[in-house]
């Protein structure tokens, strides 16, 4: 893994520079154990993965739109996912986001929803676990390759 210049500790993983045919996930959470479990679950499945634990990191993965899907944890830097998932709408208006953790208040995940999030997963505690969130991601590329075909047929 290295780190790209400028992108609030990012990191990047899975071996190259991104290209149009690699589908692109940025992994987004504060706790280090969880970005590297679902890194490496996702390296595994051909994708290209980028992780940060700052809001920072966030932003600048979608400025420079190395993600169509983002796998977002519940707060970063201060900051609430509820809080920046507008923000990076819109950035991006067709982005992804898949919003993942294990205890949320039921408003919290209200909001998220209201705010434009693709799917609510459980935080992957335990190998048994990743099957949820290897099957939203499944469905959230589905769902960005559906979005790119209709923009290029209008």
């Amino acid at each position: 893994m290295r780190r790209p210049p400028g992108n609030g500790g990012a990191l990047v993983s899975g071996g190259r520079e991104p290209m149009m045919h690699m589908p692109g996930i940025l992994i987004a959470d504060e706790d280090v154990l969880t970005r590297k479990r679902m890194a490496d679950l996702f390296i595994k499945a051909g994708y290209h993965v980028t992780v940060t634990n700052s809001a920072a990191g966030v932003l600048y993965g979608i400025l420079k739109k190395t993600a169509q899907v983002v796998l977002l944890s519940t707060r970063f830097d201060e900051l609430l996912a509820t809080e920046l998932i507008p923000i990076l709408k819109k950035c991006n208006s067709n982005l992804t986001i898949i919003l993942v953790a294990s205890e949320l208040p039921l408003a919290l995940i209200r909001k998220a929803r209201s705010e434009g999030i693709f799917y609510h997963a459980l935080k992957p505690d335990k190998p048994s676990d990743e099957e949820e969130l290897r099957e939203a991601v499944k469905c959230a590329f589905e769902k960005v390759t559906h979005n790119t075909t209709s923009e290029w047929l209008q």
